[in-house]
């Protein structure tokens, strides 16, 4: 992806003035600091143990030889694994009102989210600088807090600055760089999904964010063996295709261009824990790789079947459900309490009354021509995605990430009512299509048939 790219998305970016992905790049931290945030502002240095040892260190050592005033760095234990949990970002926050130094945030996602939150919480700007090519994050609007129990984007300013080491990034654990790889492919589905709610009049594609992400998708993701293989290029393909993605989220103040149903799939997860006991813990991308081969697989069985319920043009075959059946209905499939009242908040936000989904329904038969088209050109088969992220060294089936297949059939209902977003699952629930879709997946012969 060429750098101009980043250029030209910068000018229209809300927080983000500067972004810096290069080789030795830790060498340019003094001289953009000084750039966004002026020549005498005092800075610290938030990281974990860790982060601290592969890049804060030279941070604070470039940041001191300018002479600027810099405080002794606020390091965060990495062993029991450090999480983006409101209770760290009070920590932070609280650590961070002890002074007015400029917070330069030297990690990855965890340590990203919980500077962003805080920083934004103590009324000042941060700076972020990379250690892992590990998610979209760095430059979005928003951080990802769990908070009682409830997995949210949390309201709060992309960085200033990014400054992103391609020799630091590289050098990360390969884990990490498959996992930002699986949640830039997610793009993939979530293009897909914006095209559904653009066809259907929910929510239209305008705004700079598509034009930010989708045009270089294919050339981010195109090198995934060479990416494993430590390769500097591809790496720089990646880190830019993330960052992208990022100035994307900021340009539309919405997660809208970076994230659909394969997400939704991550997100319950998260919220439920899984993996959370793994050493080290299962990270986000994973989950969005996995959810990424089961939203393509559920739009080839979708575009094979149709959207008439057993053939026929009938919205009315089976009862369409009133907000309090519904209510009853999200409740029975979430068992923890806190899970479930965010659960019906979020889907009543979007569940229509039956005029509004048969007139919906009416609008996808007309237009069922056009977004075939757009789909097909829009998404890449399954199986073509499960060995993009095989190649890059992703799990890309359920037990590798400690679901069984039951688990997995249960996700495509279950994960449809967490977030207001719609989505391919509302369209086929809509339609009344969205069980067959699921069961035809794991019927013999189908996507999820048998473990791999």
């Amino acid at each position: 992806m060429a750098d101009h790219r980043i250029a030209d998305a910068l000018r229209d970016a809300s927080d983000t003035r500067a972004v810096v992905t290069e080789e030795g790049a830790l060498g340019a931290t003094a001289r953009v600091l000084a750039e966004c945030f002026g020549a005498d502002a005092p800075a610290i240095v938030v990281a974990d143990e860790t982060t601290m040892r592969v890049a804060g260190a030279a941070v604070q050592d470039a940041l001191r030889s300018e002479g600027r005033d810099v405080l002794d760095p606020l390091v965060l234990p990495a062993r029991p694994a450090l999480y983006a949990d409101y209770d760290n970002v009070t920590a932070v926050a609280n650590a961070l009102r002890e002074h007015a130094a400029i917070p330069v945030a030297v990690g990855s996602g965890t340590i990203n989210d919980l500077v962003k939150r805080a920083a934004h919480e103590c009324e000042r700007p941060y700076m972020s600088v990379a250690t892992a090519a590990s998610m979209d994050g760095y430059t979005a609007f928003g951080a990802a807090i769990t908070k009682d129990g409830y997995k949210q984007t949390m309201t709060c300013p992309a960085p200033r600055a990014v400054v992103a080491d391609l020799d630091v990034l590289t050098g990360a654990p390969r884990p990490m760089t498959a996992s930002g790889y699986a949640d830039l492919l997610g793009k993939v589905t979530a293009g897909a999904d914006w095209i559904v709610a653009d066809v259907l009049g929910v929510e239209p594609i305008s705004g700079p964010g598509w034009g930010l992400v989708q045009p270089g998708l294919r050339e981010a993701v195109g090198r995934p063996a060479d990416l494993s293989a430590g390769d500097t290029g591809a790496m720089r393909a990646l880190i830019d295709g993330l960052v992208m993605a990022g100035l994307a989220m900021q340009a539309q103040e919405s997660s809208r261009p970076a994230s659909g149903a394969e997400h939704q799939f991550s997100h319950l997860w998260e919220m439920e824990g899984l993996g959370r006991e793994a050493d080290p813990p299962l990270s986000h991308g994973f989950k969005v790789g996995l959810g990424t081969i089961a939203i393509a697989a559920f739009y080839e069985r979708l575009l094979a079947r149709g959207i008439d319920a057993n053939g026929t043009n009938d919205t009315d075959a089976a009862p369409w459900p009133d907000a309090d059946e519904m209510e009853d209905a999200v409740r029975a499939m979430h068992p923890n309490a806190r899970l479930a009242d965010a659960a019906v908040r979020e889907t009543l936000a979007k569940h229509p009354g039956a005029d509004e989904r048969a007139a919906r329904l009416e609008a996808a038969r007309r237009g069922w021509g056009e977004l075939r088209a757009r789909l097909a050109e829009q998404l890449l088969p399954a199986a073509e995605l499960r060995a993009m992220l095989a190649a890059a060294g992703c799990p890309t089936a359920p037990e590798e990430i400690g679901l069984t297949r039951d688990d997995l059939r249960a996700t495509y209902r279950r994960a449809r009512t967490i977030r207001r977003r719609y989505t391919v699952l509302d369209l086929a629930y809509e339609a009344g299509v969205l069980d067959a879709c699921v069961e035809e997946l794991f019927e013999p012969g189908g996507f999820w048939a048998q473990p791999r």
